[in-house]
């Protein structure tokens, strides 16, 4: 692994999967010299991809919120766990009924594309877990009632932890693992990255060869493990989750550890 100061510039990037939370922002709060990094690639004509695990945002939503921080996105560009969800759904799991445990906004999104969701997991084929601050002990309940070993059992993320501006909170990963031990088995499938259908997604967007694309973000177990996953360059960021010493225990090496995004530019002349 190299740190920016010894590092060699990465040659023949032509696509940059990009993580958003603790990598462009944190927060509500855009990172410092984030914006004119991505402005950077841009003006290197590098395509982006803005790739996040977090489940309860659509495309439109993030386009508005980037926004806000003055970076520019089309929806085409933007990979959140929401829509690798869906499109995993509307692939595998069309006219199945299907039980989210997620966010309103979440089960907004999937109905909007044809998924019929219902109210009774005693009824569904497909039962999702995903992120919900209200989840609680009658939850666990109606996993219990609506997963058995017929039901297909996916997460839209395998995030345990958040980063925010106040510290980590439990994320995603951390309620799927509840719903796994009390319903005793693993998910049929995780979904969002380091998943193969989220590199799959991330890569159809960037239309550019996985071994001319660059993944940057600030974990190592998700953004980092998808992009050696799939052939492509990886680049650590220290401004969120993961820290230098844990990529010095880590099955995966980064190809680059930065202090933050605004150093990337730099690695990419």
């Amino acid at each position: 692994m190299s740190t920016v100061s010894d590092s060699e510039p990465f040659g023949g990037i032509g696509g940059v999967v990009l993580d958003l939370d603790g990598t462009v922002y944190r927060g509500d709060g855009v990172l410092p010299g984030a914006a004119e990094a991505v402005a950077a690639l841009r003006d290197e004509g590098i395509a982006v991809c803005f790739c996040s695990n977090n489940p309860t945002k659509t495309p439109a939503e993030y386009v508005d919120r980037l926004a806000g921080m003055g970076i520019e996105a089309d929806e085409s560009e933007i990979l959140p766990a929401s829509t690798v969800t869906r499109d995993y759904l509307r692939d595998c799991h069309p006219d199945e009924p299907t039980y989210l445990l997620g966010t309103d906004s979440l089960g907004e999104y999937l109905r909007e594309s044809g998924q019929r969701l219902v109210g009774d997991p005693r009824e569904a084929d497909v039962f999702v877990a995903s992120w919900d601050e209200r989840f609680g002990y009658a939850d666990m309940r109606e996993a219990l009632a609506g997963v058995d070993e017929q039901t297909v059992f996916l997460g839209t993320d395998p995030d345990r932890t958040i980063p925010t501006a106040e510290g980590l909170v439990p994320g995603s990963g951390a309620i799927v693992g509840a719903v796994a031990r009390t319903v005793d088995r693993e998910p049929d499938r995780v979904l969002g990255k380091p998943s193969p259908e989220a590199a799959e997604d991330a890569l159809d967007r960037l239309g550019v060869p996985a071994e001319d694309c660059l993944v940057v973000g600030d974990r190592l177990d998700t953004d980092l493990r998808m992009g050696a996953d799939h052939g492509m360059a990886t680049a650590l960021v220290l401004t969120g989750v993961s820290a230098r010493a844990d990529a010095a225990d880590s099955e995966v090496d980064p190809d680059a550890i930065l202090d933050s995004l605004a150093d990337l530019p730099a690695l990419l002349e």
